[in-house]
């Protein structure tokens, strides 16, 4: 755990399970799979055998473990906190069970001075989960997935039919996507992009940007004539950086 993370988007990271395997292509350069390496060198007994040298990079091997001695620290943090979940793995990971998601909920709903972020590659997983009953929808809750190229942005679509407060897509890869996306004209009877958009106007209190990532997908973007969907979207974003980064700066 982090109390004060130096990732400008978050304030804590809470890692209630360790380890994954690779999703897709985005995971190749996980920086997760360096830590838990790092971690297992140094003799931390949750990371032991999460990962292998292959090529001289750390691998994940597969293994994953919940840990339930964790599950009580958001409840002894007092002062209100943005708190990025799993910044060490992925909640939805198949081997996670339904029912250990289940007390993670929990804890995050009985925990509601916090907001709680989540981000994930395995949003079908996520959708499949939240809707097989006994989840609420948490309004401190951020449930956000990662789109890295054109060939996964079927997340979106998952994210989309996911019950969620708040969501996301992840920035950085999001970026990558819109500069893709606007290199190919749309044609007009195709205007309805797959992608959404940033709010205008966010909730009171509720960022535009979650660091990495662009908030609320819950929208439809069409394209407006002389101007893309990628073009209108990366300039949000990129203001949403600015606007992120100056309210942690005056928060200080």
């Amino acid at each position: 755990m982090a109390e004060n993370s130096p990732i400008e988007w978050t304030d804590a990271t809470w890692n209630p399970v360790a380890g994954c395997s690779l999703a897709s292509a985005g995971c190749t350069n996980c920086y997760a799979m360096r830590m838990a390496a790092r971690l297992d060198a140094m003799g931390v007994p949750k990371n032991k055998g999460l990962t292998r040298k292959s090529g001289g990079r750390a691998k994940w091997t597969g293994t994953v473990r919940c840990d339930e001695s964790v599950l009580a620290v958001p409840h002894r943090w007092r002062r209100p906190r943005k708190v990025f979940v799993n910044s060490m793995s992925d909640l939805f990971h198949a081997d996670v069970p339904t029912e250990f998601i289940r007390k993670v909920w929990d804890v995050m709903e009985a925990t509601p001075r916090h907001d709680y972020q989540l981000l994930t590659k395995r949003p079908d997983r996520m959708r499949e989960v939240l809707l097989s009953g006994g989840f609420k929808v948490l309004p401190n809750a951020w449930l956000g997935t990662s789109v890295e190229g054109p060939d996964v942005t079927d997340r979106i679509d998952q994210l989309r039919g996911t019950p969620a407060a708040i969501r996301y897509l992840s920035r950085v890869t999001f970026l990558r996507l819109l500069v893709s996306a606007s290199a190919v004209p749309t044609p007009p009877d195709q205007a309805r992009a797959r992608i959404a958009p940033v709010d205008a106007q966010p909730p009171q209190g509720a960022p535009v940007v979650v660091g990495a990532s662009a908030r609320d997908c819950h929208r439809s973007v069409v394209e407006e004539p002389g101007q893309s969907v990628a073009t209108r979207l990366a300039g949000r974003v990129v203001a949403s950086v600015r606007i992120a980064r100056a309210r942690k700066s005056a928060a200080r």
